[in-house]
């Protein structure tokens, strides 16, 4: 039965699914292109994924201040801020690409990651009004907007990216207008600001009780590697596509099935994480991440590369859904701010270095593409017996100490 409290949280999971869908677009569009225009740009071919490295970079640095902006003057607020440094982003970008200045192409990406933060808080605004059975729900759908966002951006590479004289530079303009359109989408949502903070409330652990709460650290560990493997594969996956012989337009179909992949099960996610448990599907999703690089290495047919990179989206929508509702359970309304920013801080570093690895294994590694190719993909294999690891740890701990 909805209750009140339930009727709003739709109402804020319909204006994010729409923001996920519109300006989430930009996301898949930039994975697609940034890694080619930086190969035409760059001084050296192992720097060719250094723009989307430094969109982890600028988001992982804003993660936490976003967090706590938004901790004090509301959800609506800090997306805002990510449109405006994502319109910026791109308009750097754009600029670089006029001047052919990788270093400028670059510092775009960098502003870039303002917005990457912001929309990574898409999925704890989903929970903020929800109640707890409606909570996994809310989650997944808002992920579910992803589904477009993966059709949508794609298929605007398609048409803009070789609409003007530079290589491109259509589509940059083209994310400068979806993040205008942001702004006016976020005035419809309706998620309370929080209480001000009085002397001898409640303030909840420190930052360093709640990383030292074993469940707590798991899930960041299996929300980090998760992240970490899946931006680490796909940022090379366009690199390797076309290297390989297949077209551009065949890299931006991979990266469109990958895409849909991550958000497809979105709509079924809550529900199977209610039935079974967060645990047993964070552990799913990493088997299917392993699935992912075996096909990956057992050849370069473009067969290959759609199962892999499908393989590998639903691997991570388990993995990184069912660690983000753990960690909403976890924590109290006033122990929000300084987890989830902390919890973004640690996953796109992860994602951070897992983008600065992808460039140099790709290109860096072995005398051919399909060397490097092999080199991104038998680099998931530790962390996921790290994750693993962990989380079975967990489940052999007892329940009153986890």
């Amino acid at each position: 039965m909805m209750t009140d409290q339930d009727s709003l949280a739709r109402r804020n999971v319909y204006v994010l699914v729409a923001s996920q869908a519109i300006l989430g677009a930009q996301l898949p569009m930039m994975f697609i292109i940034a890694g080619l225009a930086g190969q035409s740009l760059a001084p050296n071919p192992c720097w060719a994924t250094l723009p989307i490295s430094a969109m982890v970079i600028g988001s992982m640095l804003t993660a936490t201040p976003i967090s706590a902006f938004m901790a004090r003057y509301g959800r609506r607020a800090g997306f805002i801020i990510g449109t405006l440094g994502g319109t910026l982003g791109a308009s750097i970008s754009a600029v670089g690409l006029l001047y052919s200045s990788f270093a400028l192409f670059v510092l775009g990406g960098l502003f870039s990651g303002i917005y990457m933060s912001a929309q990574g808080f898409y999925r704890f605004a989903a929970a903020d009004t929800a109640s707890d059975s409606f909570r996994p729900k809310a989650i997944s759908w808002v992920m579910a907007g992803g589904l477009l966002s993966a059709i949508v951006g794609p298929e605007l590479v398609k048409l803009t990216n070789d609409i003007m004289v530079i290589p491109f530079l259509g589509t940059y303009l083209t994310v400068i207008v979806l993040n205008c359109v942001g702004v006016f989408l976020f005035g419809l949502l309706r998620i309370p600001k929080p209480s001000a903070t009085t002397t001898g409330m409640d303030q909840g652990r420190s930052r360093g009780q709640l990383i030292r709460t074993p469940a707590i650290a798991v899930t960041v560990i299996v929300a980090t590697v998760s992240y970490a493997l899946m931006n680490l594969v796909m940022t090379s996956s366009p690199l390797a596509v076309v290297g390989c012989g297949y077209l551009k337009s065949d890299a931006a179909n991979v990266v469109m099935g990958h895409v849909l992949a991550m958000y497809a099960p979105s709509f079924v996610t809550g529900n199977i994480i209610n039935r079974f448990g967060a645990q047993k599907v964070m552990a799913t999703g990493l088997i299917i991440l392993a699935a992912a690089g075996a096909v990956a290495m057992a050849g370069v047919d473009l067969f290959n590369f759609f199962a892999a990179l499908m393989l590998l989206g639903f691997g991570w929508n388990f993995a990184f859904i069912g660690a983000t509702t753990m960690l909403t359970t976890l924590i109290t309304p006033a122990e929000r701010g300084r987890m989830q920013g902390m919890n973004d801080l640690i996953v796109f570093g992860g994602v951070t270095m897992a983008s600065f690895s992808s460039g140099g294994l790709m290109n860096c590694s072995g005398s051919s593409v399909q060397a490097g190719w092999q080199a991104v993909n038998m680099a998931m294999l530790p962390f996921l017996v790290l994750a693993g690891g962990a989380l079975i740890w967990l489940a052999l701990r007892p329940r009153e100490t986890r």
